[in-house]
Formats: structure tokens, C-alpha cells, sequence
């Protein structure tokens, strides 16, 4: 049964996992998405051989009422599942996202020193507003009147699974897992690619940058998407991108095995 709280209900956005060889890859998707969004990127790392899981965050593909119950430790604690999972039947284990879930991969790889590298695509770790960085404040405050509000936009509308609405106060959640992962960037010695999309509304445009200037890593790289807007793995480069991917994985392991 489609849940009618979701765009594009038809979509496929559940949890997935798919098996491959020794080489693993954990994506996660961004705030109020689904896994929709990392799915395809997933498909072409599986067909080139490699271990993929996505799971679905806590929050998410429900309603954004059952999101504004949930704590940014959620998430991580969901992710870090996945991740355990996949370190016990990979090699080595490559953790990205997309937007809420390259933050969240950041911090995942904050804990774990041995990933081998991170993927870190449109990178929400910058938001302009002040309604954004006092979130965590006036979002419990105002959900008793105002729990939701509308987006002025969606990118990729037909590709990508959500909820139309953000919750308020699973917003200021957001905010606190940025400003954890904003202390701990340079705990990332780990190789960082970040891609982010030129046409990208949804974040401040410096937020890539901020990603990449701010990790400790000696093999770090960062596309620009010229045409691409903030879900660039749902955009018209996405090809490009799986192949700046695939590269800078087999530049990491590489790396890795001369250390």
C-alpha cells in the first residue's frame, strides 16, 4: 500500500542491501527522503561489483509527524547498525550520502578511523537562515502550532521520494547533528570526495567547501556540478558522478594498501 505522505509514493524507498564483493558502500539519504534518493548511485556501484547498503532512517518514509519525534542520535545510531553489518562481511567499507546523509557520514567516520573512505555529495553541513541555526530553540516551540512547513521547491521531482513538508522540529535536529560534525571534521584523515551541484538552492554555496577545507585528509577531491542542482544523484551528471566515484575509490584502496 503507498503511503500518501510521500511524494512520488511509487517509487521504491525502503531499506536495501545488495550483495557483492569484499568492497563495501553505505549511503545514506538526506533529510525527510528515502533511500530513493541514493538508489541509483547504489545500482551502479552493485553492477561494478561492490557491497552496497542503504537503510532507511528512523523518521522517514512514514509521516513528518513520526519524524518530529526523533533524535538526531536516531540516525546515527541506524546508520552505525548498517555500518557494523557491513565491516563484518566486507574488507573495507566506503560510507556516503546525499544531504543530511553526507553529514551523516562525516560523523560516522569521525568514529571509525579504519573506513576507507567517505562519500560526501551535496554535503548539508552549511545552511543559510536564521530560522535554520535557531532551529533546535524555536522548533519544539512552535510545532504545538505550526509542526510542519511546505518547501518552496523540490529538485528532481520525478526521481525523488519524500515528504513535501519539513517537520520543525526534526529540523532543529539537523541542526545539532551539523554542529557535531562541524567540531569533528578534522578527526577525518580518511580520503573525502565531496561533489555538490552548481544550481544547488538548498544549501549555502560554500558548504562543499567547508567540507573539504575542513578534513584532514591527504587524498580529498570536490566536483562542481554545473548543471546539476542539490540532489545531483538524481540529476541529469549522475553518470559523471558515479564515475568520479568509482575512481576516487580505487585511488583510496590503492592508498590504503601501500600504508
Amino acid at each position: 500500500m503507498q503511503n500518501p505522505a510521500l511524494h512520488n509514493p511509487h517509487l521504491e524507498g525502503d531499506t536495501f542491501f545488495w550483495e557483492g564483493g569484499p568492497i563495501g558502500v553505505l549511503l545514506s539519504h538526506g533529510f525527510s527522503a528515502t533511500t530513493a534518493e541514493v538508489r541509483l548511485l547504489g545500482r551502479i556501484l552493485h553492477e561494478k561489483g561492490y557491497t552496497v547498503s542503504g537503510p532507511l532512517l528512523p523518521g522517514h518514509g512514514t509521516t513528518p509527524a513520526e519524524m518530529n519525534r526523533v533524535h538526531w542520535r536516531d540516525w546515527v545510531a541506524t546508520l552505525e547498525r548498517a555500518y557494523q553489518d557491513l565491516q563484518a562481511r566486507c574488507e573495507q567499507v566506503f560510507i556516503g550520502g546525499e544531504s543530511m546523509g553526507a553529514v551523516l557520514a562525516l560523523y560516522l567516520a569521525s568514529e571509525h578511523p579504519e573506513v576507507a573512505g567517505v562519500l560526501a555529495y551535496s554535503p548539508a553541513l552549511e545552511i543559510e537562515g536564521w530560522v535554520v541555526a535557531w532551529a533546535p530553540v524555536i522548533g519544539p516551540l512552535m510545532v504545538p502550532f505550526r509542526p510542519f512547513f511546505m518547501k518552496e521547491q523540490l529538485d528532481s521531482e520525478d526521481q525523488w521520494q519524500g515528504y513535501v513538508e519539513n517537520p520543525v522540529k526534526a529540523a532543529g535536529q539537523l541542526t545539532l547533528l551539523r554542529n557535531q560534525v562541524r567540531r569533528r571534521l578534522a578527526r577525518i584523515q580518511q580520503p573525502t570526495l565531496v561533489v555538490q551541484g552548481r544550481l544547488d538552492k538548498a544549501i549555502a554555496p560554500h558548504s562543499g567547501q567547508a567540507v573539504y577545507d575542513g578534513v584532514s585528509a591527504t587524498l580529498k577531491e570536490m566536483h562542481w556540478m554545473e548543471r546539476s542542482p542539490h540532489t545531483v544523484l538524481l540529476d541529469c551528471e549522475l553518470d559523471d558522478i558515479a564515475a568520479y566515484t568509482l575512481a576516487f575509490m580505487e585511488k583510496a584502496l590503492a592508498v590504503k594498501g601501500e600504508a
